[in-house]
């Protein structure tokens, strides 16, 4: 292993998963007389974009993925680079990391830690409790695509942009006389990267293409057209790499020739050319690495080989569109967007450019859409990007702070599909992390510590200092119910309610009682990664064990009420959280962070895990802690605003619920800094880490909406540099879409669309004076009440819309933003088709159809099953598409098209439904005809 590996990172800082290397600033000057090219205009500024190449800088690459494949564009003159990943190319194999000397030695760990002797527990712990292996695996490159096509001479004119609107890297440049244009997107329909080369001259495209690749690979030419990379993982930590791989790269040209022989593809003389990169892989699961990598390659390149450029495109557009359109924002816009993004980064101290945060927030939401989809591997500490074989802290993924942070947007800014990657990782842990929780603490339930990879370690790695913390897997788990909470869906709850129960488990099996104070604790364990006296973190019943567990508990005992079971279980579980220590303010004011009132070693630390309880949960609250919450502003003044990337990222969520608008503010501009985000804006830790990305675009949706206090609070946190805008799609908890304009930093108009019936209260400056409050669908005056000054109350009902405004705003329903979106990025406003219902099968099941979100050319829509009164082993949904709609996509499983005719069995979904029991299912279509006309004939069949 290199220098570079978590460990080493460790020892040589004496710090954790957020430790910082020394910054590095880069530079950028601003051009004189610049303006924002057409192509980042069109895209409503939602588009980083550069007059310069990036040259053999990483970081100045722009990122471009489908959840499972990921690249890296370098868009040079000369060499374009295409530096290529896949989600499951993680060195080593499965392996089991329980360490089975663990519960025999637990006893004498908690009398010491009890006994203050932590340095001696610590010894033990690294004695007896270590996983094996001591670190785990890291994430790795596939290679690199590289096109050599000639001489860098005679350039003008040349344009780089990352267009967020239809994720899309372009590359335009003038050269002797010829405009010359590259496309790169990853497309999620397809599976496949594609490479479109065009020139306004015929016969001008010459380049040779080859594979290289740091991993142990062989270069091949399979086909007169084609080039192959066949590859295997790297060994790591006594770990043989067992992942094999294989990548396609595949040429069809408009004129001129196309030959390949000995790894090398040659296209000379062309007038356009499209090249398709396929990669399959052998990781079947955290157990099984035998798949067939080499036929899922060629499967999918066959499959996109038959489809043109054109079709290849639209279907791209239409489900990357399907995910980014939900959310629309506009802070307003000044002349610092007419400057490439990376001078834009560079003066942003000293601009006002509030377009910027638009574009950092939209850019997170584009990030997570490309690197987790359903089906694929949750996105790691660098998302899906990664080019060396030993990156920092592995490319794993870090429980502590950075995993939980990259989801943190995912329900906020509608992208809840993006989610379930979460889920499925946290399913396998329950069964990895039961076999820890047996040989290392003798307890039932499974538990993870700081961090898992690719085959899902659960023990403690790394070292006691940063790895003895038993709560990753209660903090993971309880996500099940905050998820819930937005999207209110049974089924998924029923699914994932047995890892989450399991996780409670745990904990009621290994809580030990204070033996002074009385309280139910976590022991040993540590406030992750920071040491409470010299060199020694290991402590019993840290505030952010206490926090996470008091969620824990609580979503086990509510999701059982749920779901309908374990009555003995809940009420076992609502008495154990009971017992956990409550929140202590200390001699400094602040929020305690361990038990005791001890003085933190290191005062400016980046992590300030005990305002977990502040910010992701709402335990401290405004109005309903107020003791609390002053003292979580004290807490944060006495560890500083700096930090590492994620750091700051975090701080901005922090102040936003603290409803400090200026201070959040301030933390966005910290961010926005040439040592804390990269020239292609990839969050700086440093190095790159992308958890800062999404910890910033969760906070900024924090600053405009906060529903975690069971109401929706409308712009909680809107500094006054945002004195105008507006922001629609946003996602509260109950199940709300809202939307919010307004001026002169108060609210104009807010609009809500409930998913369920019930009691929604709003939360807004706007109810201080005069308004109007209006049922969208019938033009009716609902019935509210008034709780407080600022908050009004009333009943809603599923699937309707309402509307809050100052007399005299003209109505807005979707409250777009004023810069108009290009014709390729169109309004998603679910349309108002009534739901299609079969008749009831046989057994009494029957499938129910919907649109959720419609645009031109295509919609996206949901079909459920539901079970009648007996269960059913199987079923079969069919129904046929009117004007010749194609189905393009079906998530987290497949389907069979005839024609117009449709297909999905269970077989590739959830397997049998217990009685009453549903399933939901969602695609989307290519539409000839009306966008909104539903599916006909839609039958099911049961077995």
């Amino acid at each position: 292993m290199t220098d570079m590996t978590r460990r080493n990172v460790l020892k040589a800082s004496a710090a954790g998963a957020g430790a910082a290397l020394v910054p590095t600033a880069w530079t950028a000057v601003a051009r004189a007389g610049s303006q924002a090219p057409p192509q980042a205009l069109a895209a409503g500024d939602l588009a980083l974009w550069y007059d310069e190449a990036a040259g053999t800088d990483w970081l100045r690459a722009l990122p471009i993925g489908n959840g499972r494949l990921g690249a890296m564009v370098f868009g040079n003159v000369d060499t374009e680079r295409l530096q290529l990943n896949e989600d499951t190319i993680w060195a080593g194999g499965p392996y089991d990391s329980a360490n089975s000397r663990g519960a025999a030695n637990l006893a004498e760990i908690r009398r010491r830690v009890f006994a203050d002797q932590w340095s001696q527990a610590q010894d033990l712990i690294n004695q007896t409790m270590m996983g094996t292996p001591g670190g785990q695996l890291a994430y790795q490159p596939v290679g690199n695509l590289r096109l050599a096509l000639g001489a860098a001479s005679g350039v003008s004119q040349y344009t780089r942009t990352l267009d967020l609107t239809t994720a899309t890297v372009t590359t335009t440049y003038l050269q002797n006389g010829v405009r010359y244009t590259r496309e790169v997107f990853a497309s999620a329909p397809d599976q496949v990267i594609v490479l479109r080369l065009t020139a306004d001259r015929a016969n001008s495209i010459t380049f040779n293409a080859t594979f290289d690749s740091p991993q142990r690979t062989t270069g091949s030419s399979p086909d007169a057209a084609t080039i192959a990379l066949d590859g295997i993982s790297g060994n790591m930590e006594g770990v043989t790499g067992s992942v094999r791989f294989l990548a396609l790269a595949h040429a069809v040209t408009t004129g001129g020739t196309v030959s390949s022989s000995g790894g090398t593809l040659r296209v000379s003389g062309a007038t356009s050319v499209t090249v398709l990169v396929s990669i399959g892989s052998s990781y079947v699961n955290y157990r099984t690495v035998n798949g067939d990598y080499q036929g899922a390659a060629r499967t999918r390149l066959n499959a996109a080989r038959t489809v043109g450029i054109d079709q290849l495109r639209s279907r791209h557009l239409a489900d990357y569109q399907a995910l980014f359109d939900r959310v629309r924002i506009n802070l307003g816009r000044t002349a610092a967007a007419d400057q490439p993004t990376d001078v834009r980064i560079a003066q942003h101290a000293s601009a006002n450019d509030p377009q910027f945060s638009a574009l950092l927030f939209q850019y997170g939401r584009y990030l997570l859409i490309s690197s987790s989809r359903p089906g694929t591997q949750p996105a790691n500490l660098q998302g899906i990007w990664n080019d060396s074989m030993t990156p920092p802290w592995d490319s794993k993924y870090t429980i502590n702070a950075n995993l939980p942070m990259n989801y943190w947007p995912a329900d906020t800014t509608n992208l809840s599909e993006c989610f379930r990657p979460v889920f499925d990782m946290v399913r396998d842990l329950s069964v990895t992390g039961a076999r820890v929780a047996q040989a290392q603490y003798g307890a039932g339930g499974w538990v993870t510590h700081h961090n898992t990879d690719g085959w899902r370690g659960a023990s403690v790695v790394d070292g006691p200092l940063w790895g003895m913390w038993q709560t990753g897997g209660a903090w993971l788990a309880s996500l099940i119910w905050e998820h819930y909470l937005f999207t209110g869906d049974v089924e998924f709850l029923r699914t994932n309610y047995p890892a989450l129960k399991g996780a409670a488990q745990f904990f009621l099996d290994t809580l030990v009682t204070h033996p002074t104070l009385g309280y139910l604790v976590t022991n040993p364990s540590n406030s992750p990664e920071l040491a409470h006296h010299t060199d020694v973190s290991v402590c019993a019943g840290p505030t952010m064990d206490n926090q996470i567990l008091r969620d824990l508990l609580d979503a086990a005992a509510r999701a059982s009420e749920v779901v309908g079971v374990d009555a003995t279980f809940r009420a076992q579980a609502r008495a154990t959280r009971d017992r956990l220590p409550p929140m202590r303010v200390g001699s400094r004011g602040n929020i305690q962070e361990w038990l005791a009132d001890w003085i933190e070693p290191e005062r400016t630390h980046r992590h300030v895990s005990h305002l977990y309880g502040l910010h992701p949960s709402n335990q401290i609250t405004r109005r309903g802690t107020p003791q609390l919450y002053e003292a979580a502003r004290r807490t944060l003044e006495l560890r500083g605003d700096d930090g590492t990337g994620w750091s700051l990222a975090w701080k901005i969520n922090f102040w936003a619920r603290l409803e400090d608008a200026a201070r959040a503010h301030k933390l966005v501009r910290d961010l926005v800094r040439t040592d804390r985000l990269a020239p292609n804006m990839f969050d700086l830790h440093p190095p790159f880490q992308i958890d800062g990305n999404f910890g910033a675009t969760s906070g900024i949706a924090e600053m405009l909406l906060q529903s975690h206090n069971g109401e929706l609070h409308l712009l909680p946190a809107l500094p006054t540099a945002w004195p105008t805008g507006q922001v629609s799609g946003l996602r509260g908890r109950g199940g709300y879409t809202v939307g919010v304009a307004w001026s002169s930093g108060q609210a104009d108009e807010i609009v809500v669309r409930a998913d369920r019936d019930g009691t929604l209260r709003l939360r807004a400056r706007l109810f201080t004076g005069a308004f109007t409050v209006t049922d969208v669908s019938d033009g009716s005056t609902p019935a509210t009440t008034r709780p407080e000054t600022d908050v009004v109350q009333l009943t809603v009902r599923s699937g309707r819309t309402y509307r809050a405004a100052r007399p005299g705003v003209t109505p807005t329903p979707t409250v777009t933003p004023t810069t108009p979106a290009p014709p390729t990025t169109p309004p998603t406003t679910p349309p108002t088709t009534p739901p299609t219902t079969s008749p009831p099968a046989p057994s009494g099941a029957r499938a129910t159809y919907r649109v959720t979100n419609s645009w031109s050319g295509g919609f996206q829509g949901e079909v459920t099953v539901t079970a009648g009164t007996t269960a059913i082993r199987g079923w079969t949904v069919t129904w046929t598409f009117a004007n010749g709609q194609v189905v393009n996509q079906v998530w987290s499983g497949v389907h069979s098209q005839s024609g117009a005719n449709v297909t999905v069995r269970n077989a590739d979904y959830n397997g049998a439904l217990p009685a009453g029991g549903a399933t939901t299912f969602g695609f989307i279509a290519t539409v000839n005809g009306s966008t909104n006309n539903p599916p006909t004939n839609l039958t099911c069949t049961t077995t």
